[in-house]
């Protein structure tokens, strides 16, 4: 089977980047099953109920979300009744929503789909490593469990997202990096058999400082005082993301590939 991951989605100009492209990119490359990380898509900052349907009827079929999972503070007492809106797995007992589900798949297929969070650089959260090997135990890859997993790492550390990757290798589909919002060039198949990439990059305007205007970027790094909040580029843009094909028998990855689709970046389509 198919799996599309789509990167970070910034602002408006991610938002409507991938609402435009997504049903074209699911026929183009016969993706069984689709999911974006969308923590930064409400004008960078969180997502709202609003925002989680718009991606639904574009084509996702889950969504991931991150360190600004509760920006958006309406979408508290809305996760806990969608359960394709994911936040990390590893949050404190008791927050609301949940970081893994699994999911109906194209042909009758079952995904699981999972989000943890990195601690590096990043808020003190439960131990990623052990969250994830907690649900791994009760679910299977392969015969007589789910036919695909996908883990999104939102982290910081490249160093933390490969070591999650090389953890779980050989009984999960696709490791992913979200979070940088920049893609990088590592797409492999790792030994045992996971597909890999550091950061599936993001789905916004890259003429931008990770996504936010240049000015305010600039003048907060440089001149190390309060100024006006970071605010999303607002230019034409990227859809960012990852495609793994998976062994029918065994669920593992046979093929990765990036995606990148847009005017700014060298434009690539899996083959």
């Amino acid at each position: 089977m198919r799996v599309l991951f789509l990167g970070d989605v910034v602002g408006r100009s991610g938002r409507d980047a991938v609402v435009a492209r997504l049903p074209e990119m699911r026929r183009r490359l016969e993706a069984d099953f689709v999911v974006v990380n969308a923590e930064n898509a409400a004008h960078g900052f969180g997502i709202t109920p609003k925002i989680c349907e718009e991606f639904y009827a574009a084509g996702a079929d889950v969504l991931t979300l991150g360190n600004h999972s509760w920006d958006q503070r309406e979408i508290m007492p809305y996760i806990d009744g969608d359960p394709r809106l994911l936040r990390p797995l590893n949050y404190p007992h008791g927050t609301p929503g949940k970081g893994i589900g699994v999911y109906a798949a194209a042909r009758g297929r079952k995904v699981m789909v999972v989000q943890v969070m990195g601690r590096l650089f990043m808020d003190p959260l439960d131990d990623p490593f052990t969250a994830v090997e907690r649900e791994l135990a009760r679910v299977r890859l392969g015969p007589g469990g789910v036919d695909a997993i996908v883990v999104d790492v939102h982290a910081e550390a490249t160093s933390e997202k490969m070591a999650v990757g090389h953890s779980l290798d050989g009984r999960v589909s696709l490791v992913v990096g979200s979070h940088s919002h920049i893609p990088t060039a590592d797409a492999q198949i790792l030994p045992k058999g996971t597909a890999y990439q550091t950061d599936a990059g993001m789905c916004g305007d890259y003429d931008s400082v990770i996504g936010m205007k240049k000015e305010g970027a600039i003048f907060k790094l440089v001149r190390k005082i309060p100024g006006e909040r970071l605010s999303p580029a607002e230019g034409p843009g990227t859809v960012c993301g990852v495609l793994v094909e998976t062994d029918d028998r065994s669920g593992l990855a046979v093929r990765v590939a990036p995606l990148r689709v847009g005017p700014r970046l060298a434009e690539t389509w899996p083959a």
